[in-house]
């Protein structure tokens, strides 16, 4: 993290290592694609695997301000060596640029943060959720949510026969 901070001293907010000792930066939102491309692209670097995003919704914490953290690791396979990234996002514009130019596997991950957290990647290609209905209402992962609340019933959509392929079934 000290070649990103030399390199790009704008982007990086906050450094610190956790109780394990691992290091983690946290970036600011609009400079995330620049400190991604640049751990992908410098050859000493080399953070070419992309690891995974998760989401962490502060709603109770006494510094719940900004309300969502929302964590990347990335991962080199010459340095065998992680780097773990947040960006914080309040409530009011949960927006963070898309990796999926840089990195083809923050597709899923991204998909599934919007779904179950409702954090929008902007420029993410297919932004739609991925595991909830189309009708599904609120992001079930949120502090906020009402686990009691019932959920719209929707009428069972027709499937096509996965098993015995296309018309055997009787659909199209």
């Amino acid at each position: 993290m000290d070649r990103v901070s030399a390199h790009l001293p704008e982007a990086v907010a906050e450094r610190y290592d956790d109780r394990a000792g691992g290091a983690w930066a946290v970036i600011h939102a609009q400079h995330l694609p620049k400190v991604a491309a640049y751990l992908r692209n410098d050859p000493e670097l080399n953070f070419k695997l992309f690891g995974s995003i998760d989401a962490v919704d502060r709603l109770h914490l006494a510094e719940s301000d900004p309300r969502f953290e929302i964590i990347y690791i990335l991962y080199s396979l010459t340095r065998n060596e992680h780097v773990r990234l947040k960006v914080r996002v309040t409530e009011t514009t949960p927006e963070v640029p898309s990796l999926v130019p840089l990195y083809k596997g923050a597709n899923w991950w991204e998909r599934l943060t919007y779904d179950f957290y409702g954090i929008k990647f902007v420029g993410h290609p297919d932004l739609r959720r991925i595991l909830m209905y189309d009708e599904f209402q609120g992001h079930p992962l949120r502090k906020d949510y009402a686990l009691r609340d019932r959920q719209p019933l929707i009428p069972e959509r027709p499937i096509k026969d996965i098993f015995r392929g296309p018309g055997t079934s009787g659909l199209s």
